[in-house]
């Protein structure tokens, strides 16, 4: 597997190494090689105002993704360019209290589910829900990162 991603921190959250375990069983578990993508760590007002421009929602959310092969198959060179994910770091350790885990068990929680969107998954029904969010869970026990 020949993937390349970057993590911009933006001097919000410093312990984050885990994740590589994270990204790469998630690319593993659908056989991506050759790809491409960014995770951008934001705070409130960027995450609000990323959500409000492009989604039209005017709130604070915990994750965003920008899929650029939402509208084609993107390829370069035979390198699939993926997109960028937003994670929201103040929401993030909020809801790691709200729902009563760690902050490496929801980081990585929101790592997976935009990489997820990123490859074409999303939850918009029940059943498109379940989908996705048993493979989160299937990656996460894998990764053993527990609630």
């Amino acid at each position: 597997m020949n993937n390349e991603y970057t993590i911009v921190d933006n001097e919000l959250y410093k312990d984050y190494k885990y994740l590589e375990k994270v990204v790469d069983l998630t690319l593993k578990h659908e056989k991506v090689n050759n790809a491409i993508f960014s995770i951008v760590f934001v705070g409130e007002e960027e995450i609000h105002h990323l959500n409000k421009e492009y989604r039209g929602i005017d709130r604070i959310t915990d994750v965003i993704s920008f899929a650029f092969e939402d509208n084609a198959y993107l390829e370069y060179n035979d390198i699939r360019l993926l997109g960028d994910i937003y994670i929201c770091i103040p929401k993030m350790k909020k809801q790691a209290v709200e729902y009563g885990h760690s902050e490496k068990r929801e980081l990585s929680f929101l790592t997976v589910h935009g990489l997820l969107h990123l490859l074409g998954y999303d939850h918009m029904t029940k059943e498109e829900e379940k989908i996705m969010f048993d493979l989160q869970e299937l990656i996460l026990d894998e990764a053993n990162i527990k609630r």
